[in-house]
């Protein structure tokens, strides 16, 4: 199964906003305050563009702060006017522009060879994972289903006490033996047949079918086939 990934939203810290724009901290965050409320009084998801977080000042001291999106740059923008709204706008847009081209380009700034380098490490770990993958989903070869089922062939003799037990002889019973062993090998397993056993789980498998036990009803009519009853 492949894992979805979750990205974050880009954002920038209210406190920074409040330096580009030349107001105060508290001020911006009561102007935040005002349009997420308008937001989500609206159903408009006001965490798209403002982040509720927090910050440890110098006294160590928890204090509010927000993360806002490029949507939230953008609406506290648009309440700006004049040269402050044109290079608040021009600040913001150029700090996104940043932020995201080192999303795109984690590597921008450092030396060729480096890039280099980095992007081999990249490649080889992309590499692993997909012959790790490979490796779990290869099944078993025909020595290997042949060692698998032998295995099964012992154990179900044993279960119904050897080839000279009336329950062996009993074709029937011995097909429900064997039916038994097998339906719940490959649920156990989560595949449709022994011979499509992961290579990664032989070990297991081979551990698995000599200490398998019938359900207890057809143990009973193996006991009964064989005159072993136990009251």
């Amino acid at each position: 199964m492949h894992k979805q990934i979750v990205k974050e939203p880009v954002t920038i810290d209210s406190r920074e906003v409040a330096d580009m724009m030349g107001k105060r901290h508290d001020h911006l965050l009561y102007d935040i305050r005002r349009y997420a409320e308008i937001l989500d009084s609206q159903d408009l998801g006001s965490h798209q563009f403002f982040i509720p977080s927090h910050y440890l000042n110098a006294q160590n001291k928890e204090q509010p702060n927000y993360l806002l999106t490029r949507k939230g740059c953008d609406m506290v923008a648009n309440k700006m006017t004049g040269e402050k709204g044109v290079l608040f706008t021009a600040a913001y847009v150029t700090k996104f522009e940043a932020m995201e081209e080192k999303i795109k380009n984690p590597f921008a700034g450092a030396s060729k060879e480096l890039q280099a380098i980095l992007m081999l490490d990249i490649r080889t770990k992309e590499m692993e994972d997909r012959v790790e993958h490979l490796e779990n989903r290869i099944t078993i070869d025909y020595g290997q289903q042949r060692t698998l089922k032998k295995a099964g062939n012992k154990r179900v003799l044993e279960i119904v006490g050897g080839k000279k037990s009336a329950a062996y002889k009993d074709s029937s019973l011995r097909t429900q033996v064997y039916s038994a062993l097998w339906n719940e090998f490959t649920e156990f397993f989560e595949i449709n047949s022994y011979n499509n056993t992961f290579i990664k789980d032989y070990d297991r498998a081979l551990q698995y079918v000599p200490l398998w036990n019938p359900p207890n009803n057809l143990m009973r009519q193996i006991e009964q086939a064989n005159g072993q009853m136990l009251f």
